[in-house]
């Protein structure tokens, strides 16, 4: 017959912790009450220059939130340079 293993409750405080669990504290997460809104026609400039930059970079698996980052920086950048 297999043994069983027993645990004890801890009777300290629990805190919440983030999933990898190294005792940070769990980032709050916002209500989307008031979301951040981008400028007509800023979501799809966007998009598309994370596309030719995922292209640009062979297509590559697990790189979106790099290039989409950075085609935000290329286009905050590019309508910086038209105001001036």
């Amino acid at each position: 017959m297999p043994t069983r293993k027993t645990t004890t409750k801890s009777k300290s405080k629990s805190k919440t912790t983030s999933s990898k669990g190294k005792g940070r504290p769990a980032p709050a997460i916002r209500g989307t009450e008031n979301p951040i809104e981008l400028p007509e026609g800023m979501w799809e400039r966007i998009s598309r220059k994370a596309y030719e930059l995922w292209e640009e970079r062979g297509r590559q698996d697990g790189n979106a939130l790099r290039d989409w980052l950075d085609a935000e920086e290329i286009v905050m950048e590019e309508i910086h340079e038209s105001r001036e």
